[in-house]
């Protein structure tokens, strides 16, 4: 709970804070009743209750980050903003357990990252051509100079191969008379783009964004944009945030269709009590969507009191 996370951070905080620990702790007891001590500085450091620990949750948040984070990073790669909605996610799955976390955590990735869907898929379905690149550092000094003999059995490992040290985090490759495991940490797998799309490779873990954006997806994207701007306006005028406000758009014929059709919803979203489009705006502001200059006016709507 809430009240659970303030008190315990009041006692780890209480010898380096400790006037502003000891207030916020009082001023939680006073009402909860739930501490006994007077003061945070007379209470027991807090205990680690091992029951609370959830390593599937751990593991499923864990997995939520990475991907995030991968598909994040493909976004930038691509010079695609995370306003501007993107489609389809495919992840191979090697195992049920992976599955069945990433179910989980789906619709939070999605929202985070912005994008319409999350297809699960086997390595054999997404056609990904990978590589593997032998980490020189740290294999140099273990295998001197059979390195160069490394080098050449990584350079020709297989698709399965590569799938088997990605899965089992190493594979077994005979240098000479000598047999020598490749662990995962000791290399970085790598994969090729394939057309439309963007791969990341993380560990075992594979990420392919489609970047491809349909007109439809574009409107959307428009629409967030164009709210975006309208937020920013709205903050510059000073208006209380329940206030409605009324809009005029120049007409443009990149972004007018966005507008009409997500009408509604930029509305809501902007508490505009009327939008509409019109010819010419002399006397307004200029506001930047796609690199496309939109003239604007906003005004807020009068209510009678």
């Amino acid at each position: 709970t809430l009240y659970t996370c303030l008190n315990t951070v009041t006692k780890l905080m209480a010898s380096f804070a400790p006037f502003y620990a000891d207030r916020l702790f009082r001023d939680l007891n006073s009402v909860s009743k739930k501490e006994t001590s007077q003061s945070v500085h007379l209470s027991d450091f807090p205990a680690v209750n091992t029951k609370a620990i959830d390593k599937t949750l751990e593991a499923q948040m864990q997995l939520a980050q990475d991907i995030s984070s991968m598909v994040l990073s493909l976004r930038k790669k691509v010079n695609i903003k995370v306003r501007q909605p993107l489609q389809k996610i495919l992840v191979p799955v090697s195992n049920n357990t992976f599955a069945e976390n990433l179910q989980h955590v789906k619709d939070l990735i999605l929202s985070e990252v912005n994008v319409k869907e999350l297809e699960y898929l086997t390595d054999d379905t997404l056609k990904l051509v990978k590589k593997v690149k032998p980490n020189f550092k740290t294999l140099g000094a273990k295998l001197g100079q059979n390195m160069k003999v490394l080098a050449g059995k990584v350079a020709g490992l297989t698709q399965d191969e590569i799938r088997t040290l990605e899965n089992e985090g190493g594979i077994d490759l005979q240098l000479g008379n000598e047999n020598f495991r490749l662990l995962l940490a000791d290399a970085e797998i790598i994969s090729e783009d394939v057309p439309g799309w963007q791969v990341a490779v993380n560990g075992s873990l594979t990420v392919a964004l489609d970047v491809n954006v349909s007109d439809e997806l574009l409107k959307e994207g428009i629409a967030r944009e164009f709210i975006n701007r309208m937020q920013n306006l709205r903050k510059e005028a000073g208006f209380e945030v329940t206030d409605k406000i009324h809009v005029a758009v120049q007409e443009h014929p990149q972004v007018g269709p966005a507008i009409i059709e997500y009408k509604n919803y930029i509305c809501a979203e902007i508490l505009a009590q009327d939008l509409q489009l019109v010819p010419t705006i002399n006397d307004g502001k200029t506001i930047d969507i796609n690199e496309i200059d939109i003239y604007v006016t906003i005004s807020k709507v009068q209510t009678n009191n």
